[in-house]
């Protein structure tokens, strides 16, 4: 089988149920499962990387799978990408073959297979995530990378074989796939994936641990009678951005459940959390999992110390980090430190007990709507393509919601003095995942510039 997936093994001891995986109202024992995702595995090629549509859907979940136990690289497709990010996921990663529906009869530029540089491990999964900057770099991650985040979450969270996992969580995110599906794949538990990510759906699951992101849980306060409907649920888990304090404390006066909190992204699966047994103090993300290392270093580079509350860079290090980022020798370089510590980009304050709270990004390139990750950078990219537009520069704006909302300050071109902004959201929406559009066009005459000539986004938000 894989080192990976070891419930789905034949010769575990595991205990299988008829609903051990249950996805978009799909539900199969392991046992049928892995012959679903065999038949899958002798269709592929033995070369990739393999792209396949992540649905929401049971053949979805297998063809990742079906990769995994074969070990060709896959690569999860969200499913509501533009034509531009299908071109470049697919060229950008020289993919071999698609599984799953072909979006709008898009042509695929599929490769040639080629063999691996000896220097670049073979990865297991490649997840694309928005880069500040340009377009999205490709984050690959390796099944030993993978089985070493899964089990130290499961060993933070007292999470076992007799726990079901609840989520409606997108399955091209690394939150909703690896921790959400594939982690029940090797502990053993159960999993449901609701399908979607309404309270409703939630409340009608029977679970142990329910996954869900800021905007998730937010809208499960606000419907009190739902969330009540959670109070035998053993963890409320939240993660992708910070959980607002008011929704941190809803959730536990209304479940009687204090929620969970942790911190990871793509490149380094998930680093710290709070656990069951242990402080859940609301806007902190807790501690270091099994393995893995923090530091803090201040603008002018110093280290932090420990009982220190200034605030500072966060670096980690550990076995669940991934392996570089595909084709970008210089943005793999430039993302670790000389001495192997890799820098998340996010600023962090530590307390005496080593407890973590995050402060927010170095940049303001990233912003962090409804559970996303957005790179500014990317959204620019398509909204300067349209004609009536002459320059643009995109931020992330508060948001009762979506913690942050994305807003694009647009100059119009001289020829485009009727361009309005529904207009300008409906073509960003054609070339871009819905959850990466702008909500709301903001039209000036002139953006804020340093004496260098560079957009000062801080004088935006």
């Amino acid at each position: 089988m894989t080192i990976l997936l070891t419930a789905l093994d034949p010769a575990s001891t595991f205990k299988d149920l008829p609903d051990a995986i249950t996805i978009g109202g799909m539900r199969l024992s392991r046992e049928k499962f892995v012959l679903k995702a065999t038949a899958i595995m002798a269709e592929l090629p033995d070369q990739g990387p393999v792209a396949v549509l992540a649905e929401p859907t049971m053949n979805a979940v297998a063809a990742i799978v079906a990769c995994l136990l074969k070990r060709v690289p896959v690569i999860p497709i969200p499913v509501d990408s533009g034509r531009q990010e299908i071109d470049h996921f697919l060229r950008d990663s020289a993919a071999t073959h698609w599984i799953g529906p072909l979006p709008d009869d898009l042509p695929l530029p599929l490769a040639t297979p080629t063999v691996a540089a000896e220097d670049q491990a073979l990865p297991a999964m490649i997840f694309y995530t928005s880069g500040t900057t340009g377009a999205p770099k490709g984050v690959r991650l390796s099944a030993s990378a993978l089985a070493a985040g899964i089990d130290a979450l499961a060993e933070a969270w007292q999470w076992g074989p007799e726990d079901t996992v609840v989520h409606g969580l997108p399955l091209f995110h690394l939150h909703g796939l690896v921790l959400g599906v594939l982690a029940s794949l090797r502990i053993g538990s159960k999993v449901i994936h609701t399908g979607s990510a309404r309270p409703s759906s939630y409340a009608a699951a029977s679970g142990t641990l329910y996954f869900g992101v800021p905007t998730i849980w937010s809208r499960m306060v606000a419907d009190k009678a739902t969330a009540r409907q959670l109070r035998d649920a053993r963890l409320l888990v939240s993660g992708s951005a910070p959980l607002p304090v008011p929704v941190f404390n809803g959730l536990a006066e209304l479940t009687g459940i204090k929620p969970i909190e942790r911190y990871g992204m793509s490149e380094t699966i998930i680093t710290l959390s709070t656990r069951p047994d242990g402080e859940r103090r609301p806007g902190w993300v807790g501690m270091p999992l099994a393995g893995v290392q923090t530091r803090l270093r201040s603008e002018n580079g110093e280290l932090i110390e420990l009982n220190s509350d200034e605030t500072g860079r966060l670096e980690v290090r550990g076995p669940m980090l991934f392996d570089g980022y595909l084709n970008q020798a210089e943005a793999t370089t430039a993302a670790w430190t000389p001495d192997n510590w890799f820098i998340t980009g996010d600023l962090a304050v530590r307390d005496e007990s080593g407890m973590h709270r995050i402060v927010g990004r170095e940049s303001v390139d990233l912003i962090k709507s409804g559970g996303y990750r957005v790179g500014a950078g990317e959204v620019e990219n398509v909204i300067a393509n349209h004609p009536g537009v002459a320059e643009t520069a995109v931020v992330g704006l508060p948001d009762s919601d979506l913690g942050q909302k994305i807003v694009a300050f647009v100059i119009r071109a001289d020829s485009a003095s009727s361009l309005d902004a529904e207009t300008l959201i409906e073509f960003a929406s054609r070339n871009l995942s819905k959850h990466k559009r702008p909500r709301e066009i903001v039209f000036v005459d002139a953006l804020p510039r340093n004496a260098m000539g560079k957009i000062q986004k801080k004088l935006l938000v």
